[in-house]
């Protein structure tokens, strides 16, 4: 799982930079964790995470957001609570959960939100 860079979001998430509407710049649909490592929720879904990127392989990316590094990446979203999981379709808007979900309820917004087509 990649720790996204404010570079690395730009080029494989979303130029907030260039653009003022969302535009999906990836190649695969993913899935970003805002986290931050004092934060026990966020402890709880990582474990979680690793074992949807393996089971997504090559349908998903997942990635992880430092928000205590990646102040203007949380800012830019306006995260107020972490864990917060931001889901990324291909086509269409972004949604946003908040808290640590169970497997089960990610599993199930992974495939509505990022593999509806």
């Amino acid at each position: 799982m990649e720790h996204l860079t404010k570079e690395a979001f730009l080029e494989k998430v979303f130029n907030f930079e260039q653009n003022k509407d969302w535009k999906f710049e990836g190649e695969l649909p993913c899935l970003i964790d805002f986290y931050a490592d004092w934060c026990q929720p966020c402890k709880m879904v990582a474990p979680i995470l690793e074992e949807l990127s393996t089971e997504y392989a090559g349908k998903i990316n997942i990635y992880k957001i430092d928000t205590e590094e990646q102040t203007e990446l949380a800012a830019a979203f306006g995260i107020r609570s972490i864990p917060s999981l931001l889901f990324c379709p291909k086509e269409g808007q972004p949604q946003m959960a908040m808290g640590a979900l169970p497997k089960e309820t990610m599993r199930q917004a992974i495939n509505d939100v990022l593999l509806k087509n």
